[in-house]
């Protein structure tokens, strides 16, 4: 296979224009041509331990990259090394003879780290299958996503990284398999792939959401679920309190039948307007589970469904105002819901890949979030609103609801949990206003976290406090997995470092 293009130092910026490093070089990696999975996970995972190697040797930080999605500088390394793995993107069936006695293949996907959700969706729906959960978008690579504990809104189940079931990883003392005590693949498979075992329940869930410190994920494992569609409404109306109530109860039936179907939903999403939450229109994005019918095609993308983002909706549209008042965003929120489709629009059914949307970057954009167990969001409403409008109220608030997730830092860490997203224009307003929620919070007593790719003004200190317990199981977890220090260092960062991963 063709070696590694190296573009040399230059500056570089993420993809939305918001954080960008003077790198010692930029490393785009090829890709194997290999029929076989094992043997195209061989080769691209020797040349990342070469990488690696060189790396070591010479005192360089080796940063992996990519779709450069994260808003916040969790992939920058001043003065080292970006690898680029947006190359190293096929996805391959698994047959029964690759997997341990017992496990089901028919599920499984195996998945290079630089295939994007929108690549996976793809080839999941080509295998009969589809992603569980996701995140609003499709541009990021789904490792990334993983990495970072990208959440969905899917009342059943938590992050993108629940998927995983297997990574292939490499540190420049080797390239290791790594997954739970419980056996996943054969030791054939694994040999074939250049791969060393590594079965370790704390490692694998370190390496679930590693934020880059557990070493180069080259590729992995997935489950998923045979294919299915969504049926989807989008509507605006008026909140109460009651809803609220409900919401935080887990009475997502109730709430769906006042607002829209008389049944279970899938997802759940609820976007206010914080200058006046109850009697300004909300925007609600519902959908609920169908059965798979290849007679229905697919609609134009985008189909707003579980990939609505709110930057997608108001980031262009707020664009220019440091100020925003009730009737302003109401405005930006009509302007992104001016085609609803209610309970007597049965038209908006698609299946799950074609409910996420890419859109263009956005570097006027701030992201910030706090996830929360879903039982404290009556008493944080008011609270956490008053204090967002204290800072100048910057731009939607938006609630979305997920399981518990897997990985020792998964940010959705409670049992039920809110994702309470402040995602808009980039200024002075929104920050402030984030950080005057956060400060509420604490003075609540209300424990949260902050979500690895967006801005969250974390530090060490506040990391090793919000994850307590898990936090010190990741430390050590990244010790087994690189006893040896020189190795740990390649991947530092100041980031990193900053966060106290490193």
């Amino acid at each position: 296979m063709p070696a590694p293009h190296r573009h040399g130092a230059l500056r570089w910026t993420n993809y939305h224009g918001t954080e960008s490093a003077d790198l010692a070089d930029l490393v785009e990696l090829t890709n194997s041509t290999a029929e076989s999975g094992r043997d195209a996970l061989r080769e691209v995972a020797r040349d990342v331990l070469a990488l690696l190697q060189q790396a070591r040797a010479a005192g360089i930080h080796v940063r992996p990259l990519g779709s450069g999605w994260s808003p916040s500088p969790i992939c920058i390394v001043d003065g080292g090394w970006l690898v680029e793995t947006r190359r190293i993107n096929r996805c391959f069936r698994l047959d029964s003879d690759d997997v341990a006695s017992g496990v089901d293949a028919s599920r499984l996907m195996l998945v290079q780290a630089g295939a994007t959700v929108d690549e996976v969706n793809d080839s999941a729906e080509e295998m009969g299958l589809s992603l569980v959960t996701g995140g609003a978008s499709n541009g990021q690579t789904l490792a990334g996503a993983a990495a970072t504990g990208t959440h969905g809104s899917v009342l059943s189940a938590g992050g993108i990284q629940d998927h995983i079931r297997a990574l292939q990883v490499v540190t420049p003392s080797g390239i290791f398999w790594v997954e739970p005590q419980q056996p996943l693949m054969t030791p054939g498979f694994v040999a074939h792939a250049g791969s060393t075992i590594l079965r370790d329940d704390d490692v694998f869930a370190a390496c679930l959401v590693a934020v880059g410190a557990m070493g180069f994920v080259t590729a992995m494992v997935i489950a998923c679920e045979p294919i299915y569609m969504v049926r989807n409404i989008q509507k605006r109306a008026r909140l109460t309190r009651e809803h609220v109530t409900r919401l935080a109860d887990g009475d997502f039936r109730v709430f769906s039948r006042e607002l829209g179907l008389d049944e279970d939903p899938y997802f759940a999403q609820v976007i206010l307007n914080p200058f006046d939450p109850f009697d300004k229109d909300a925007l609600l994005r519902l959908l609920y589970r169908r059965a798979y019918d290849p007679a229905i095609p697919p609609p134009p993308r985008p189909l707003a469904g579980a990939g609505y983002d709110a930057l997608t909706l108001i980031g262009k549209a707020m664009a220019g105002f440091d100020l925003f008042r009730a009737d302003v965003l109401q405005l930006a929120m009509r302007a992104g819901y001016a085609v609803q489709r209610d309970v007597d629009d049965p038209e908006a059914v698609a299946t799950w890949g074609n409910t996420t949307e890419p859109h263009n970057p956005i570097a006027n954009l701030f992201n910030g979030s706090v996830t929360m167990a879903r039982a404290d969001l009556e008493r944080a409403f008011d609270p956490l609103i008053e204090a967002f409008l204290s800072g100048g109220g910057g731009t939607v608030v938006t609630l979305r609801f997920m399981k518990r997730a897997a990985g020792l830092l998964a940010p959705a860490r409670f049992d039920d949990n809110v994702v309470i997203d402040f995602d808009g224009p980039r200024s002075d307003v929104s920050h402030r206003s984030y950080r005057a929620v956060v400060a509420r919070l604490d003075a609540l007593g209300i424990r949260f976290t902050r979500h690895w790719g967006k801005t969250n003004d974390l530090d060490a200190a506040r990391v090793a406090h919000d994850y307590g317990v898990d936090y010190h199981r990741f430390r050590a977890a990244q010790r087994r997995m690189m006893p040896d220090p020189g190795d740990l260092a390649v991947f530092g960062s100041d980031c990193l470092t900053h966060l106290g991963l490193i």
